[in-house]
């Protein structure tokens, strides 16, 4: 797999949980070159080491990587999501070369605007009903411990990563719809600022959607799925998932699609 872009967009990691795939996430680091790396939003989730960090070396050894990736000539651009929204008080600042914004217009090597923000100002279950949240988090909770469960008994038995979280987002129902929702906001927004596409992540769902010649990105995140968003020299957008078995997930559309798509990470 190539492993040169012009730019990368990553979200989701959160570092600071047990849930965090942060060896695949160090590996994928450690192993591309970019002009450019977004972090888009969530990457050390500061809400949930309120109640208890789990900030092993790993987690450390992430940001070190980031770090020094901004020190060697990288540009890195963090947007905060919901769970680090902490650091949005900090936007317009440059920190250890890190440049924070509240949000972002990238433009590609063939001409290209997209949108960047995480997302979270889509998810209307944190506008609406914020017990219904709590109740969704409980139940993300528990499918994350079976995840994580689930491939150790994998990679004893030799076979590659597979995301439970991902099957359960692409076969019920509820969540394709939540899915669909957001996927159309953000369409809509992406309309509104009059651009050619929108990139985000929040909702840990790896995809492409274009509609009406405007492209919708989602970057997936690095707690179920292991995804990025890749941008090559020729300015085509990609998805990749990186663990044992690295591969391109898809390349964007080039003509309208809409209805949602099962995450192509099983094995």
């Amino acid at each position: 797999m190539q492993t040169t872009f012009r730019s990368v967009f990553i979200s989701d990691v959160h570092l600071g949980t047990k849930a965090c795939q942060a060896a695949h996430l160090l590996d994928f680091l450690q192993s591309i070159k970019t002009d450019t790396l977004y972090l888009v939003g969530d990457i050390i989730d500061l809400q949930e080491m309120r109640h208890k960090a789990y900030f092993i070396d790993t987690h450390h050894q992430v940001v070190e990587r980031i770090l020094a990736m901004a020190k060697s000539g990288t540009k890195v651009i963090y947007i905060p999501g919901n769970h680090d929204a902490f650091f949005r008080q900090f936007a317009g600042q440059t920190l250890s070369g890190v440049e924070i914004k509240l949000n972002a217009r990238h433009k590609t090597v063939n001409g290209r605007t997209f949108y960047v923000s995480h997302g979270d100002e889509f998810d209307q279950m944190v506008k609406i009903s914020p017990l219904m949240l709590a109740i969704g988090d409980k139940a993300h909770g528990l499918m994350l411990s079976l995840n994580q469960w689930i491939n150790g008994v994998r990679r004893f038995l030799g076979l590659p990563y597979w995301s439970l979280a991902g099957y359960v987002k692409s076969h019920i129902s509820k969540a394709k719809e939540f899915i669909e929702r957001f996927e159309t906001a953000a369409l809509k927004s992406a309309k509104n600022h009059k651009v050619d596409g929108y990139i985000c992540g929040h909702i840990h769902f790896a995809s492409f959607r274009i509609k009406d010649d405007i492209l919708y990105c989602n970057d997936g995140d690095w707690v179920e799925h292991c995804t990025a968003l890749t941008e090559s020299a020729a300015g085509e957008m990609s998805l990749i998932h990186w663990s044992e078995n690295p591969k391109i997930l898809a390349t964007e559309p080039k003509e309208e699609n809409w209805g949602l798509s099962p995450m192509p990470t099983r094995s």
